[in-house]
């Protein structure tokens, strides 16, 4: 699959109401933003399966620190 990490960090930071456009990037820790939850990680799941059909699974959100672990997750899928 060839995504681009900035096209996914865009839709990752779209999820997030809260946080103002362009504050998210690839290092960001997402579990240390403050609207994390595990509502959020089943958003992501969805969002990923729907936008570049891939399936995320709770372990890999769970073995996932920066968003771009997720990225490089979908990236090999």
């Amino acid at each position: 699959m060839n995504i681009e990490i900035s096209k996914f960090v865009k839709d990752f930071e779209l999820l997030l109401d809260e946080v103002e456009a362009g504050s998210i990037s690839p290092e960001t820790k997402f579990r240390d933003l403050e609207e994390w939850s595990s509502l959020i990680a089943l958003t992501v799941i969805a969002m990923v399966d729907e936008e570049y059909d891939v399936k995320l699974s709770g372990d890999d959100i769970r073995t996932s620190v920066t968003v771009k672990d997720l990225f490089d997750k979908i990236s090999m899928k």
